[in-house]
């Protein structure tokens, strides 16, 4: 795992909110802690947060997430201030610089519109920042109204995209399940964890259900996607529980951890690449 110096990590609602739908600081506190102190190590690190709507909800006070499209949009861009916030004190207080992206379909899929993402994730890497990345809500609907049918559907699927976009050797996705399974372990008590995914083809993509969580938008179907995008990309990829940041340190430690995406030659490449 040294051998991973660009690393991306996504963080989702379920993650950072408690049940309640309020911010759970001392996890966010916690990721901040770990996130920098593999900086500290030399690693270049992004971040791809969710939960702007989630923080925008509770900031407001409503009892529940408004069904109404418009709604849904202004309550994230009052959560992402707070949230944009919380992380630049957090990263601020161990030494580390943050600058936000926010990014729509339209941005990744724009030629001219990509070069310029590249160039600027590059240059932040270049300048020892951390980029926090979201999804523009407040301007895009993909992810909140139209699900994996589009592009991003999910921060997962944006994960992937961003980590294919900087290059990046590793991407961890912290979710509320601590590895992918052969079947769902809510509806299945003897569910079996799969270590190692190679590839994703339909009996995989079938075993995959809906949200995790009632405040998270993905689930394992959306993870799974976004692995295809990291090995099509020669990107490895791993899908671990968020409930302790700290496994992210562990993860870049080397232990065996949640599910692990990885064609077959990869591992031989990283090793011949640190021989050289």
């Amino acid at each position: 795992m040294n051998a991973y110096r660009r690393v991306v990590v996504k963080v989702g609602t379920s993650t950072l909110t408690h049940e309640t739908g309020a911010l759970n600081l001392g996890r966010i506190e916690r990721l901040a802690r770990v996130l920098s102190d593999a900086k500290n190590e030399g690693r270049e690190l992004v971040l791809v947060t969710s939960g702007a709507i989630g923080v925008g909800v509770s900031k407001l006070g409503l009892t529940a997430r408004p069904d109404a499209l418009p709604q849904k949009q202004a309550a994230a861009a009052i959560g992402q201030c707070r949230l944009m916030r919380l992380y630049d004190q957090l990263f601020g207080e161990y030494g580390h610089t943050v600058g936000q992206i926010l990014l729509t379909r339209a941005d990744v899929r724009s030629p001219e519109r990509r070069g310029n993402l590249e160039t600027t994730f590059d240059a932040l890497l270049n300048w020892g920042v951390l980029p926090i990345v979201n999804e523009n809500d407040s301007v895009s609907s993909d992810e909140i109204e139209h699900g994996q049918q589009r592009l991003f559907g999910d921060n997962d699927t944006l994960s992937a995209v961003v980590a294919e976009l900087v290059r990046a050797d590793l991407l961890i996705l912290l979710t509320d399940i601590d590895a992918l399974y052969d079947a769902d372990p809510r509806e299945h008590p003897h569910a079996n964890p799969i270590p190692i995914v190679r590839s994703v083809d339909d009996v995989l993509l079938s075993r995959a259900g809906g949200a995790g969580t009632a405040r998270g938008t993905g689930g394992m179907q959306t993870k799974l996607l976004a692995g295809q995008i990291a090995l099509t990309a020669g990107i490895d990829m791993v899908v671990a529980s968020g409930e302790n940041p700290e496994i992210v340190r562990r993860i870049l430690n080397g232990e065996q951890v949640g599910t692990l995406f990885q064609k077959e030659d990869r591992g031989q490449k990283i090793e011949n690449r640190e021989k050289t």
